[in-house]
């Protein structure tokens, strides 16, 4: 059974108001930042990723995915004060699910365990959000973006996939399957996730759109995994991307339908009560 994220709940007191921590030269922000790893059998490529963060963030949250090394040993190490989940389900949308319920910032930031990903690079993402955006997008073919990590092949059907995505929904991205975002908490209400695998990010991406939420695209540099083999299979992955924009289309269409009668007054509609 998939894992169903539930709408978040404010909380009226958050741990840190009214504290800032300066983030830069010339930034400081208010907001608490919650950075959320999944992650399985990743001990060795922890030390990279955790040496990346920056130390103003408000909270490491790992989930862990039944490693069977010492993932979660590592992690504890390396960050004391790391939020330790157990994840529900199997896929990394489940795993995605169960670190955002557990997240206590306002800005949740995504991280794949890998060593991919540049966590100096978050001061990007965090600053496009308290600079009025929703949500902020990585993307690896964005100006000042890259990726050391894509076979020809992937990058295709990435591209295809991304242009499908922009033509249905009016989308203007220039990458579609990245893990690598930041949003304040509240989208977490009006993209309602309930899928699985890998496909949650184009889900994000699809119903950020489709609610209306501003979006920013910021460039980001993909590394090679530094250890151990991918759980990412082009074809499968890439099959249940489509399956995942087809229904949101259908669902919008459906929508569509729907949506000038239900918004009619009883009487026009021919309902008596």
């Amino acid at each position: 059974m998939s894992s169903v994220l539930q709408p978040a709940a404010a909380d009226p007191h958050p741990p840190t108001a009214g504290k800032y921590r300066p983030v830069s030269s010339h930034l400081a922000i208010a907001p608490p930042v919650s950075v959320v790893i999944p992650a399985m059998n990743e001990a060795e490529n922890l030390p990279y990723v955790f040496k990346t963060l920056p130390d103003w963030i408000h909270e490491v949250v790992l989930v862990d995915g039944n490693s069977r090394d010492n993932t979660v040993e590592v992690a504890r190490e390396l960050w004391p004060e790391v939020k330790v989940v157990e994840q529900r389900g199997k896929g990394k949308g489940d795993a995605l699910i169960t670190g955002f319920q557990a997240c206590t910032g306002d800005i949740i930031v995504m991280v794949d365990a890998d060593g991919s990903a540049d966590g100096g690079e978050i001061l990007s993402y965090v600053s496009a959000l308290v600079s009025g955006a929703d949500f902020a997008k990585g993307s690896r073919f964005a100006n000042g973006g890259g990726t050391d990590d894509m076979t020809f092949i992937r990058k295709l059907g990435n591209w295809a996939l991304c242009t499908v995505v922009n033509r249905k929904f009016g989308a203007r991205y220039t990458d579609l399957c990245y893990g690598y975002n930041a949003f304040w908490r509240h989208c977490l209400d009006k993209i309602d996730l309930d899928c699985t695998g890998f496909e949650v990010e184009t889900l994000m991406n699809i119903r950020v759109v489709k609610a209306g939420l501003k979006v920013q695209e910021i460039p980001s540099h993909e590394y090679l995994r530094i250890h151990g083999t991918s759980n990412l299979r082009a074809v499968r992955d890439g099959l249940r991307v489509l399956r995942v924009i087809l229904q949101e289309r259908s669902n919008r269409r459906a929508l569509r339908r729907r949506s000038p009668r239900s918004s009619m007054p009883a009487a026009m509609r021919g309902e008596v009560s």
